[in-house]
């Protein structure tokens, strides 16, 4: 009993003791730089003492483990880069971490104080890489997979993804169950070398066995066993099996797509394999908000199901409100449509797509009412490439200068399309080219005069830094028509510009041509270009420059007019969806009836 009594007294001293050193210490942090930038912000990121330094106060007890901590965590990030003999030391207030006068030498200053805590490097000879070798059976060209060699610094991220390239290499062969043990890294002190051997069973090679896809509820398991880019019986090649796993994700009705291997043959020696899939809801909706000055407010909803009658059929039904209160619109408009699409339709890669749209539009070049129809085919082509082609249907109204006029338009547009960009909403790489050729018939008594549009466009994304945070974008239009006036097309056929889509900083449709009140006729051609340099600021922000040019041509004479251009500043927020986007834009070279500036919001970079 007397023993349990001395023990409590002894905690509870004890617990009194931290309870009183437990007020938080303030502290600077100081790291020697080394020469190396690229160690130097291995450092930082490995630093505790940095990254909690403003989320997670600690007393004086704990600012010494937090400095032990890092003691230990830098010495991993300099033989991380080779440096197997550097020294680290960490003080506080000149005292080292070992001193035993340090932990009252806190507890004593005053609250207020900033503890200096400095660290200090010696680096003393970076490692090279000596032998580097394969231990067990493994394929001649094995070798060559690590893309290791000798003489090279000793950095382990290097090593660890040779170990990743070996494993994959041998998965391509056919390898199915091959294994790469962790490399073995043995020390050659005085040449300053490491030697590195990488630990691999290969096992057999094999050829596909069956095929089972697992997690299928509303989805019909025949369409997507026929849609598997691999078959029972192939030889195993790891990049097909990916294919064929990216593929089914691609088709929009599963939210994830995983591959399973069996860890033994069957009885025909083949690997048997199964994609685990998890069907997203049948269901979706979603509405969206945008404004400019020029436009207006325009306020939209969506409905989508994704899986209509079990093979991916997709339906939407969209409506919006449009044109509210801009400066080029007269009234307010809408628009409602459906679209169908229905994939592998006649081949593997080739979509059906039926659509139909109502709209209303009130603007000042022209007012419309129109109901329009289409029906087309999109087939995925090699690489990133895509054809469309079909036929279209459009029965309008439209009044111009106070002439009010029918069209019935029917036309068999073809369409090809390039994209490898990154990212729909916010590209930072690749590019993306358009290009439509547009027969057109009219049906109109009024003029049933035929036209040919072609219309190419074409924006590319370079990353001028670390990737995703400075990105110069370029964007490009041209458009012709076939016919010698511009008042043989209806108006809603003519080319204009102005607008976020084409020229920022000018009413949407107002460059070009216009009637004696200042109204837009519209052209026969179009030609504009787009340069923005977009910089991300902090984590979620970002701001913008960029400059528009552009130019409208009639009586079938490309870039025969005064090119407008127009010039701005913009502004991010980047959320988990996409950036919120505002620019404001003003006229360089005004022309009758520009405003002094134009003011864009809306979801997604500008192209």
């Amino acid at each position: 009993m007397l023993l349990k009594l001395l023990l409590l007294g002894i905690g509870l001293l004890l617990l009194a003791t931290l309870c009183q050193a437990a007020d938080p210490q303030a502290y600077s942090v100081d790291l020697q730089h080394t020469g190396s930038g690229d160690l130097d912000k291995l450092l930082a990121d490995a630093s505790t003492l940095i990254s909690l330094q403003k989320t997670a106060e600690v007393g004086p007890f704990a600012l010494i483990a937090r400095a032990k901590q890092d003691q230990q965590r830098f010495v991993s990030a300099l033989q991380s880069l080779g440096y197997y003999q550097g020294q680290v030391a960490i003080k506080i207030a000149d005292h080292d971490l070992a001193d035993a006068e340090l932990l009252e030498w806190l507890n004593q200053t005053a609250a207020d104080s900033i503890a200096p805590v400095k660290a200090t490097f010696e680096l003393g000879p970076q490692f090279t890489l000596a032998q580097i070798s394969i231990q067990g059976e493994a394929p001649p060209n094995a070798r060559d997979a690590l893309k290791l060699s000798t003489g090279a610094k000793a950095v382990a991220a290097e090593v660890l993804a040779a170990r990743e390239s070996l494993l994959q290499a041998l998965l391509e062969q056919g390898y199915a169950l091959a294994k790469v043990a962790e490399p073995v890294a043995t020390l050659n002190v005085e040449q300053h070398s490491v030697d590195v051997i990488f630990p691999v069973d290969t096992g057999s090679k094999f050829d596909i066995g069956a095929i089972k896809v697992n997690g299928l509820k509303q989805m019909h398991q025949s369409f997507v066993q026929n849609r598997l880019l691999i078959s029972t019986g192939k030889a195993f090649k790891a990049s097909e099996i990916e294919a064929a796993r990216k593929d089914l994700q691609g088709l929009g009705v599963f939210s994830a797509v995983h591959t399973q291997l069996d860890t033994q043959a069957d009885a025909q020696g083949r690997i048997p394999l199964s994609f685990d899939v998890t069907e997203r809801p049948l269901h979706s909706a979603n509405i969206g908000a945008a404004y400019s000055t020029d436009l207006g407010g325009n306020v939209s909803s969506a409905w989508q199901h994704r899986n209509l009658f079990g093979n991916a059929e997709q339906l939407n039904l969209t409506a919006a409100v449009t044109q509210i209160s801009g400066n080029s619109t007269t009234g307010i408009g809408y628009k409602v449509g459906a679209a169908f699409s229905k994939p592998d339709f006649l081949h593997r890669d080739e979509a059906l797509q039926l659509g139909v749209d109502a709209i209303q539009q009130n603007l000042i070049a022209y007012n419309e009412t129109a109901l329009l129809a289409n029906m087309r085919l999109n087939r995925k082509l090699a690489g990133h490439w895509q054809l469309g082609y079909g036929i279209a249907a459009q029965q309008a109204q439209i009044s111009q200068q106070g002439v009010s006029r029918d069209y019935t338009l029917l036309s068999l547009p073809l369409t090809m399309k390039y994209d490898s960009s990154n990212n729909p909403l916010d590209p930072s790489a690749g590019s993306i080219v358009n290009a439509a050729l547009t027969p057109t018939q009219s049906l109109s008594t009024a003029n049933n005069q035929p036209f040919v549009l072609l219309q190419t466009s074409a924006s590319t994304y370079f990353n001028l830094a670390e990737p995703g945070r400075s990105i110069l974008a370029l964007r490009g239009l041209f458009g012709e028509s076939s016919v010698s006036s511009q008042f043989d097309l209806p108006p809603d056929q003519r080319f204009y510009a102005g607008g976020s889509a084409t020229v920022r900083g000018y009413k949407f449709q107002s460059v070009g041509p216009q009637f004696s009140d200042n109204k837009p006729q519209g052209g026969t051609s179009i030609a504009s270009g787009s340069v923005e340099l977009r910089q991300r600021i902090l984590d979620d922000y970002g701001l913008v420059v960029f400059a528009d040019a552009g130019q409208i041509s009639v009586n079938a004479l490309p870039f025969s007019q005064r090119w407008q251009i127009g010039a701005g500043l913009g502004a991010r927020y980047y959320t988990s969806f996409g950036p919120i986007r505002l620019d404001v834009a003003m006229p360089v070279n005004p022309q009758p009836g520009s405003g002094s500036f134009e003011l864009y919001i809306g979801l997604g970079q500008a192209f």
